[in-house]
This record gives C-alpha cells, structure tokens and sequence, in this order.
C-alpha cells in the first residue's frame, strides 16, 4: 500500500486542527488517519500533579517522538499500531490506548513535528 503522510505543525491557536479537518474533507472517501504530536506526550508517574503542572510541554523533550516514528513505521508497513493517550486534566499519559489501523493517508500534526528530523524525513 502507497501510504502519504501530511505533517501540519504551528503554535497553540494558529488553526492546526482546522487545516487537519479540512484535509480529512479533501480526502473523502480514502482512508485517513490523524495522529497528534500531543498524543506522545510523555508519561510522568514519578511526578505529582503539581510537578507535571510545572513542566514545560512546549519543549522537544517533552514528546516521545521516538514513540510516534515507531509508529509510523510500523503504519507505512501495514500494522496496526496503539497510540497513547494523554489526559490534559492529569498532566500524564493514560493507561489505555487507542487502536490505529494502517491507512493511505497519516496526517501527524503537533506544534514541534518538524524539529525531529528523522520524523520530518518521513513527511511527503
């Protein structure tokens, strides 16, 4: 399967998540797949709520992008990946994880995608 993936990346507020709709839109009828650079968001057990409110999560090191090229790849190979899920109300990364079957098109938006460049490389 030829699979396209589309990165979308910009500030908190700058219409990422309108831009993500619209091309899910422009794609009707294909098979389209979002995951958010949010979703990585590391996990911080170690921390209490009010450490986790005090970090900076507008920095690299705050994602697990590693996490999200995995999952890329195993997606542009045509298996299913578990993406994480993150409770903003928490400040960590949940237990549970949402199932992702491969698709032709990925759309990956998040406000630091294009910092990693082993993830920016994957982008068509």
């Amino acid at each position: 399967m030829n699979v396209t993936i589309i990165g979308v990346a910009g500030g908190t507020g700058s219409g990422k998540s309108t831009l993500v709709k619209r091309l899910r839109e422009a794609f009707e009828g294909d098979d389209v797949v979002t995951l958010c650079h949010d979703f990585y968001y590391k996990a911080h057990n170690e921390l209490t709520y009010e450490e986790r409110t005090k970090l900076n999560y507008d920095h690299p090191q705050a994602f697990d992008t590693q996490m999200l090229v995995d999952h890329l790849k195993a997606l542009k190979n045509n298996v299913p990946i578990e993406h994480p899920v993150y409770s903003f109300v928490e400040h960590n990364r949940m237990e549970e994880t949402v199932l992702v079957k491969p698709s032709r098109v990925i759309i990956v938006d998040g406000i630091l995608i294009f910092e990693n460049k082993e993830l920016r490389d994957m982008m068509d």
